[in-house]
């Protein structure tokens, strides 16, 4: 039977590294050995830079980095109670709305030091509610982009940890969202001066915060250009959605449509133009995000274009400062940020009446 070899370092210097875990990571202990300090100068090091000196912290430094040390977030919330982790909920991953949110708070947290973590509802508001308890069992708090669960249990959640919420206003709960009424405004008067009388909203879910506010900005939008406003229900606010709700479209006699989001309006275009529709020579229709590929489309599609890096960055701020003591007076305030039309080719023509 042959003996098990047993390997061990080539050089004192290399036994001198072995991890002391036994599982190839790096521990302060290493590091403190290669560096030739104490293990509590090396915590010092690592968790307040500046308590050493810029000698020890340059030794240190370059101990960690040739020991490949990497910082293990849940140890360090044993003595700090923080992980340097928050977590953002969206509605749905695949829609391309939240994928700029998504960004901009991953790259609010990367130059504050925080790491992002990541869950979906699946528009479920069971499922939000599920995660995000998980989540603040340990994150430090919680982004919560088009929230689907009710005010009470968003309020619950916040009286845990520090939580902002993304396109819905909570009362007592920091919130950041898109102004819909400039962007509605610019397309329902874009709409008007074509020649447009009746024009159909095609609504987003029925617990979206956000829809409501929408079909409430297109409503007093359409009612001061004295034009006819139509609500159209959609089953999902997806590709697929949008052309399920096509008829429905049609049956109002509406010439023009906005809809909740682009993905309807881009569904809904597809399938007009499969039933012989000429967009937007015999209907216009607008979107809503100007969210990627919103311009990938026959014709580009004309949308409401909402600054969702910029809600996402901005979310990702006031969380951070919640957590960081550096609040405003008033965190629970609302946050509000720009919207404006982006005209494309998917809107126009209709005319007529001496061509306006």
């Amino acid at each position: 039977m042959t003996e098990p070899k047993i390997h061990s370092p080539a050089t004192p210097e290399a036994a001198k590294k072995q991890p002391r875990d036994g599982k190839g990571n790096a521990t302060i202990y290493d590091i403190a050995k290669v560096a030739g300090v104490n293990p509590s100068t090396v915590s010092r090091a690592l968790s307040k830079p500046g308590r050493v000196s810029a000698k020890t912290q340059k030794l240190i430094q370059d101990a960690a980095a040739e020991l490949n040390y990497q910082v293990n977030p849940f140890a360090r919330a044993l003595p700090t109670g923080r992980t340097n982790t928050f977590g953002l909920i969206v509605a749905d991953i695949t829609n391309p709305t939240f994928f700029d949110i998504i960004r901009g708070a991953q790259t609010t947290g990367t130059l504050r030091d925080y790491t992002l973590v990541l869950a979906e509802s699946a528009e479920s508001a069971a499922t939000e509610l599920t995660a995000a308890r998980r989540m603040m069992a340990t994150a430090d708090g919680l982004i919560l982009a088009s929230p689907r669960m009710d005010d009470d249990d968003i309020r619950a959640l916040a009286r845990d940890k520090p939580v902002v919420v993304i396109n819905r206003e909570v009362e007592g709960v920091p919130s950041v969202i898109p102004d819909v009424r400039k962007g509605i405004g610019e397309a329902v008067r874009s709409l008007a001066a074509n020649g447009h009388k009746r024009i159909a909203f095609v609504a987003g879910p029925a617990q979206s915060w956000m829809s409501a506010r929408r079909w409430e900005g297109f409503e007093s939008a359409c009612e001061w250009s004295r034009l006819e406003a139509v609500r159209v229900e959609s089953t999902k606010p997806t590709v697929d959605g949008g052309r399920q709700v096509a008829r429905d479209v049609l049956s109002t006699g509406a010439t023009a449509v906005l809809a909740y989001n682009d993905l309807l309006a881009i569904g809904l275009m597809q399938e007009l133009q499969a039933g012989g529709m000429a967009v937007p020579d015999q209907i216009s229709i607008v979107g809503f995000d100007d969210i990627f590929g919103a311009d990938f489309t026959t014709p580009p599609l004309t949308t409401v274009r909402s600054p969702l890096g910029e809600c996402g960055a901005g979310a990702a701020a006031r969380l951070l400062d919640l957590l960081q003591g550096k609040g405003n007076a008033e965190p629970e305030g609302t946050l509000q940020m720009e919207t404006e039309l982006v005209l494309r080719g998917s809107s126009g023509r209709l005319l007529a009446a001496g061509q306006r």
